[in-house]
C-alpha cells in the first residue's frame, strides 16, 4: 500500500463518513499532515496540524502537562496521548493523531532506542488506541514508517466503523 493511495483511501473514508482530521506531530516533521494534503480537496477532511516538535510546543500548543514530560518523556506513550487529545480539543476535528519518536541518528537511549515511535489515536466519541512502535532503518525510513503506520491505523479504524 503506497502512502499516496493509502492518503487518498483515507480521505475517502473520511469524507463518505463525515469525520474531520488533525494531526500532532513531533519526529516526523508534518510529514503526515504533508501526505494528506498532497490529495486534492482534503480540505473538507482535514482541519489542521501542529508540528510540536520542542517540550514547549507541546505544552502550549496541546496542553501536555510538564508532570507528564518531566515523569515520562516525550517520547512515552502518556505524552502522546495528552498530544492527541489536545489537538482534539484544540482544533475542529473530529478524529486525530499524534506522533512522538527518536527517528535518529543520535537520541536514542537503552530504554527508548532509535526507531521508538509513540502513536496516539482519539476520537471526539471517545475511542482511543495508543500504541509504541519500535522502527527500523535509517532516519528517513524511520519517519516514512512512522507516517504510514499513522495513516494505516486511521483507515483501519474508519474501515472497521462503517462494518
Amino acid at each position: 500500500m503506497s502512502e499516496i493511495s493509502l492518503s487518498e483511501r483515507l480521505g475517502r473514508r473520511l469524507k463518505s463518513t463525515g469525520q474531520v482530521l488533525a494531526t500532532a506531530e513531533s519526529c516526523t516533521g508534518g510529514g503526515v499532515s504533508a501526505a494528506i494534503t498532497d490529495i486534492a480537496g482534503s480540505s473538507e477532511w482535514f482541519d489542521r496540524a501542529f508540528i510540536t516538535y520542542s517540550n514547549n510546543a507541546k505544552m502550549e500548543m496541546l496542553g501536555v502537562k510538564a508532570e507528564t514530560l518531566d515523569s515520562h518523556g516525550a517520547v512515552s506513550e502518556a505524552v502522546a496521548r495528552e498530544m492527541v487529545l489536545g489537538a482534539l480539543a484544540n482544533s475542529q476535528a473530529t478524529m486525530a493523531v499524534s506522533i512522538s519518536g527518536i527517528a535518529g541518528p543520535g537520541g536514542g537511549s537503552e530504554t527508548k532506542p532509535v526507531g521508538t515511535v509513540c502513536f496516539g489515536w482519539a476520537d471526539n466519541l471517545g475511542w482511543e488506541k495508543i500504541k509504541t512502535y519500535h522502527f527500523k532503518g535509517d532516519r528517513s525510513q524511520i519517519r516514512q514508517q512512522a507516517v504510514e503506520t499513522a495513516l494505516k491505523v486511521l483507515y483501519e479504524k474508519l474501515d472497521d466503523s462503517a462494518c
